[in-house]
């Protein structure tokens, strides 16, 4: 450690350090993203709801320990937890991790340093939380966890790579998930659902199909908590929920079309264009809105720095829960229509008034998600621009 000059952080109840470095990369001497302790905290309520949930004591695996944050806090400060793995294969993030460990006075946390993939299959069915949060795609490891999760356990995956995912380059979608994005306005939806679809088919292989417990993507990333359970019936039944968006970039009509071989309308109904789709990807829900009522309900038990974003985001993907797939970009639909955008809330309000479901979203401050057709919304803007 004397060769390095040593930076102190401390998140929530615990305290780690590490060596300086000059931005957050991979080369860094050992890996401490400051831009993740949300995804940190929002983690710790999470697993603290699952442990709940499971009423008996769970082992974590933190699959890419870096400065061993994850992990140690995971240990620090989650009830219920037995042993915490931190994995990591750089010997320096090895020897910051024990350290650190030691630091915060912890026991039952264990130290590997093995290739990521290879320590999980060493480790099969010892986990009841596996924490996949690598420096960009997920993709490589996610067979190597389906095989290994246990049956009625958590998976937290995180994806860095939101340009192939959102569709900015679609052939490293193509090649890492076996999926065609597009760059629409909700593509960062999509970008979670193209994620979420890429894990049920990856584990469907093994009989065991997930649950969305919840869902976001924030700045420069996409997370999920995925409750994983087994049987080949219900995996079965629960691969309906794979299929496509359909999207207009005439008009901006879309529509969703569940099965992984299905026929797909090629020609929009409303304008009669040509439609581009994206899939195959997760239809079914991405959030789970009495898991996210507990994890709020967890606030008020745990010490998190970053609580009022939590809350705020968590907040949001509550009212998303009931939600339909997609949402409208209420200033791309009014630069269709060459008109001005009208308040956002007055926009909510006509839709509440003509029956329909009309409420914010956290992908968009300008995102409307609705069970209103194109139509419909365009209507409406043009009837308050003649007000």
């Amino acid at each position: 450690m004397d060769e390095y000059k040593i930076v102190t952080v401390e998140e929530g109840l615990t305290k780690i350090e590490f060596p300086e470095y000059e931005k957050v990369s991979s080369a860094a001497p050992v890996f401490y993203n400051p831009h993740m302790e949300l995804n940190r905290d929002l983690s710790i309520l999470a697993i603290q709801v699952f442990q709940k949930e499971q009423e008996r004591e769970i082992n974590i695996c933190d699959l890419f320990g870096g400065s061993g944050i994850r992990g140690i806090r995971y240990k620090n400060e989650i009830d219920g937890v037995g042993e915490v793995s931190i994995n990591d294969i750089s010997e320096t993030a090895n020897h910051f991790e024990r350290y650190n460990i030691e630091l915060n006075d912890l026991n039952d946390v264990e130290v590997y340093q093995h290739d990521a993939s290879m320590f999980l299959r060493m480790k099969r069915g010892e986990f009841d939380v596996i924490d996949i949060d690598p420096f960009g795609t997920p993709s490589p490891f996610l067979d190597s966890a389906g095989y290994c999760s246990r049956r009625n356990s958590l998976l937290c995956v995180t994806a860095t790579d939101t340009s192939a995912l959102c569709g900015t380059y679609p052939e490293p979608c193509i090649r890492k998930y076996n999926s065609k994005p597009y760059k629409s306005e909700y593509c960062h939806e999509t970008g979670i659902r193209i994620l979420a679809g890429f894990v049920a088919l990856t584990l469907s292989k093994y009989a065991k199909y997930i649950e969305v417990k919840m869902s976001h993507s924030t700045e420069h990333y996409m997370r999920l908590y995925l409750e994983v359970k087994k049987g080949s019936k219900k995996t079965d039944e629960s691969l309906k929920n794979i299929g496509y968006i359909s999207h207009c970039k005439n008009c901006l009509y879309r529509q969703t079309r569940n099965g992984l071989a299905s026929p797909i309308d090629d020609v929009c109904p409303v304008c009669g264009e040509k439609m581009v789709h994206a899939g195959p990807l997760w239809l079914g829900d991405i959030q789970d809105g009495e898991f996210i009522r507990k994890m709020i309900d967890e606030t008020n038990y745990k010490k998190i720095n970053r609580e009022k974003e939590a809350l705020k985001l968590l907040n949001k993907c509550l009212i998303e829960s009931s939600a339909p797939a997609t949402f409208y970009d209420v200033h791309t639909i009014c630069k269709s229509l060459k008109v001005s955008a009208p308040k956002f809330d007055l926009i909510l309000d006509e839709l509440k008034n003509d029956g329909f479901e009309a409420i914010k979203t956290h992908y968009n401050p300008l995102g409307i998600k609705s069970d209103a057709g194109i139509e419909d919304i365009k209507n409406i803007l043009t009837r308050l621009n003649e007000i």
